[in-house]
């Protein structure tokens, strides 16, 4: 996995610690690119500190057991135990102390636990998804054709357009990705699209949530899909 211009290729290039990220209906995959706006102190010190090391930081949701209403008043809620490891590949500064980051998918991983210490954000020790690293090799076992009608079916349902070219030159590696990634969903969806074992059952999860959501809103989805 090439991210910027750092590569990933073995459990050595990925750090036993990281820290990390929390938020709710936030969705970063291998491979993908996930623009943040930083403003708070410690996440800005957690920032400061990755660019002067390996620029890597953790994407977690807190726990969906969480109340929604209640994590904004919590310094630590539980964490969701899947998140993506993300490389900053791009930063600016606005002027009035915020951050303006893109963070390039590298690979998903498990928390194993917390570590204690004295900085203002959390770290975690890892447990890295090695697979992720190199998942070409899962490009042909997608149901392309099954999931651009999905695809098509939402935009038209939804009165809305794509770049029909560029979808077509993607692969399906960064096709999948990035549809679960824009994909207007809600948090448990998001984490059931990053926890699947692989690219096709990332595939076939986008699709049945979609025909799901097409058939609550709009009725008939099988007429939709023809």
């Amino acid at each position: 996995m090439q991210v910027g211009n750092a590569r990933y290729l073995t459990a050595g290039d990925v750090p036993e610690t990281l820290p990390i990220f929390p938020l709710a209906g936030a969705l970063l995959l291998p491979g993908g690119q996930l623009p943040l706006n930083v403003f708070e102190p410690r996440y800005l010190a957690m920032f400061d500190a990755a660019l002067a090391g390996n620029r890597l930081i953790g994407i977690v949701q807190p726990a969906l057991t969480e109340p929604e209403a209640a994590l904004d008043a919590q310094e630590a809620p539980a964490l969701c135990q899947v998140g993506c490891i993300g490389r900053i590949t791009s930063w600016a500064e606005t002027g009035d102390g915020r951050y303006i980051v893109s963070l390039g998918g590298v690979c998903r991983f498990r928390v194993i636990d917390e570590i204690a210490g004295h900085r203002p954000y959390r770290t975690v020790r890892i447990a890295p998804f090695i697979a992720d690293l190199s998942s070409a090799q899962e490009e042909s076992t997608v149901d392309r054709d099954g999931l651009l009608s999905a695809f098509r079916a939402y935009l038209e349902a939804n009165k809305l357009e794509a770049d029909w070219d560029s979808v077509k030159r993607a692969s399906n590696l960064t096709l999948v990705n990035s549809l679960s990634m824009m994909s207007p969903f809600g948090p448990a969806e998001k984490q059931a699209l990053l926890e699947a074992p692989d690219l096709k059952t990332r595939a076939e999860t986008l699709v049945a949530i979609t025909e799901i959501l097409l058939a609550r809103d709009f009725g008939d989805v099988d007429t939709m899909l023809q």
